[in-house]
């Protein structure tokens, strides 16, 4: 299988420099291939990813994203023909439009053993709103069809600069994860399991948290008379999540066969219906005591529900970075390393977002 990740960004947006980056501390074992594009121009940037002993295939005759369409769906099966690399990176022309260049890939996934992998978009965090403006259309494009986001020039960036460069890539596109750490300051590794998308924090928290239902569940089905284990067996079948508020259930009458008690899987809710969760990547810096001060509050309060989970990584005023985690009513907070950009998830059965912006001062 042949990975194919897609580098796209707007003229100067710093994509050569993100794709070395990522050659240079990620791809280094992997067969790779380049294909480039930059509009008709000669490769300027062929010369340094040569040294690396990375094969360049450009395409220097028009834009492969929209006149030339055709012509890179031939080029790319004999990139695939030729090299059988286990990555292909696609450098696209930076007035070109992602969605071409996906669909492309897309249409070759039927024949050959290939598939999209990851769908980058390097942003100009000092320049993407006057963007956005100026050229609409091929801007806006490349930001809807990403699966991740990468602010380059963020360091240079104020913290509203890239809360307002956030929010407007946000609107366009609520589901992409966005880097706003200064990739300087992140591995490559950790922007690889990003792109790749491995490092959704919300998910792995909502999985975790069926997991332990799943576990509470199967416990609960073992304490029931074992006269019902056709039913305990369907269960299993089908991997139902219990609801987590069994305890309010009177399961000391006898069971029969009209049992509508909830404890059978007939009649058991998804953890999906219980579980609801708030999850917020932003770049904005925090106090310390915002965040302790929202942590006990989960724990000595029911002011905003009953708060079964939280956990987040986000940048503080003191330049560090703050990690937080609580879980069974207890909570605990440490320095961690950079993090692609800030994130925090709490989870619970009742959750009001606007309630919790307003306590992590987001709002």
């Amino acid at each position: 299988m042949t990975k194919v990740d897609i580098i796209s960004g707007f003229l100067g947006a710093g994509k050569t420099t993100f794709i070395k980056k990522m050659i240079d501390e990620v791809y280094k074992g992997e067969n790779v291939v380049l294909i480039e594009n930059e509009f008709g121009e000669v490769g300027i940037d062929g010369g340094f990813l040569k040294d690396a002993g990375i094969t360049i295939s450009e395409l220097n005759s028009g834009c492969i994203c929209c006149t030339l369409v055709g012509d890179f769906a031939k080029n790319l099966k004999e990139v695939l023909e030729t090299y059988h690399p286990d990555r292909i990176i696609i450098e696209p022309s930076g007035v070109g439009k992602l969605s071409d260049v996906m669909t492309s890939v897309i249409d070759l996934e039927e024949s050959h053993d290939v598939k999209v992998n990851a769908l980058v978009t390097v942003v100009n965090a000092l320049k993407a709103s006057k963007q956005m403006k100026a050229f609409g259309e091929f801007f806006n494009n490349q930001i809807e069809y990403a699966t991740t986001v990468v602010l380059s020039r963020s360091q240079k960036a104020t913290s509203d600069q890239l809360e307002f460069c956030v929010k407007k890539i946000q609107e366009l596109n609520p589901k992409a994860a966005i880097i706003t750490t200064a990739w300087d300051e992140l591995p490559g590794e950790n922007i690889l399991k990003v792109i790749e998308g491995q490092d959704n924090l919300e998910f792995k928290l909502m999985a975790e948290a069926k997991h332990k239902e799943h576990e509470h569940e199967h416990h609960h089905d073992h304490e029931h008379d074992h006269d019902h284990d056709h039913d305990h067996e369907h269960h299993h079948d089908h991997d139902h999540d219990h609801h987590h508020d069994h305890e309010h259930h009177d399961h000391h009458h006898e069971h029969d066969e009209n049992c509508t008690c909830g404890c059978h899987d007939h009649h058991h809710h998804h953890a999906d219906d219980v579980f609801t969760s708030w999850g917020k990547e932003t770049p904005h810096v925090f106090e310390r005591d915002t965040i302790e001060n929202a942590l006990k509050a989960f724990v000595e309060t029911e002011d905003y529900g009953d708060i079964l989970r939280a956990k987040g990584m986000v940048p503080s005023t003191d330049g560090t970075w703050i990690y937080f985690d609580l879980v069974d009513g207890e909570y605990e907070i440490r320095e961690g390393e950079p993090d692609y950009t800030g994130r925090l998830v709490v989870i619970g059965p009742d959750i009001d977002e606007h309630q919790l912006e307003e306590l992590f001062g987001l709002n």
